[in-house]
């Protein structure tokens, strides 16, 4: 039995309309990391750090300072592609890309329907391969390790809570909606089945003053 911790990545480029852009840290997810660091290094140490490659999840595992571990990057913790999902679904189908808040919520559960239903380009990456990828990382950081910390994004890990509970795809988009930056997640990995352990845990954050620092972007 091997305890997976998961955080999301701290509040990017909120702001963005492609994914080269939206991939960096904001001033105040730099901060998220910085607090987050402080409450883990009192807690039970890891004894792996893995980030996925892109730059926002690694900058957030380097602010995070942990003692003593060097950071590994796994790509199969990459966020999910949503910006070249979103111009497929808009090329296929006319569902145009969200420039608001409001519009980008109605706008998942169409974009996750449709994938997981294979109606994207076929050059995408698949929902199944996806799926796929984010367990076998999770498989893997467990192998040799007690207690693994890894650094990823909403979808990877919407993804491995919707497969630890046996979530449908509509219960799995409110989850994606509400994985807030720099929120961590563990996971239990036991005779090669996942199981949810903590969901959204946010404590350097639940501090009188820090609350403009609950974000989801």
């Amino acid at each position: 039995m091997v305890e997976v911790t998961i955080i999301r990545h701290g509040q990017a480029n909120t702001g963005a309309r492609d994914e080269k852009s939206y991939d960096k840290l904001s001033d105040l997810g730099h901060q998220q990391a910085r607090w987050l660091g402080e409450v883990l290094r009192e807690q039970k140490p890891f004894d792996h750090l893995i980030a996925g490659g892109m730059r926002r999840q690694q900058e957030t595992a380097q602010g995070l300072a942990l003692p003593d571990l060097d950071m590994q990057i796994d790509p199969r913790l990459n966020e999910l592609n949503y910006f070249g999902l979103a111009e497929s679904m808009k090329q296929r189908n006319g569902v145009e890309i969200p420039d608001d808040l409001a519009s980008f919520v109605a706008h998942v559960p169409q974009l996750l329907t449709r994938w997981q239903a294979g109606d994207m380009c076929d050059h995408l990456e698949t929902y199944e391969d996806f799926r796929t990828r984010c367990l076998d990382a999770v498989r893997d950081a467990a192998q040799g390790h007690n207690r693994p910390v890894l650094v990823s994004s909403t979808g990877v890990i919407a993804t491995l809570t919707a497969e630890a509970l046996g979530l449908d795809m509509m219960m799995k988009t409110k989850v994606f909606l509400k994985v807030m930056n720099t929120s961590v997640h563990r996971f239990i990995w036991e005779n090669d089945s996942l199981h949810l352990a903590q969901y959204g845990a946010v404590p350097h954050l639940d501090v009188p003053g820090r609350e403009h620092a609950r974000t989801y972007g």
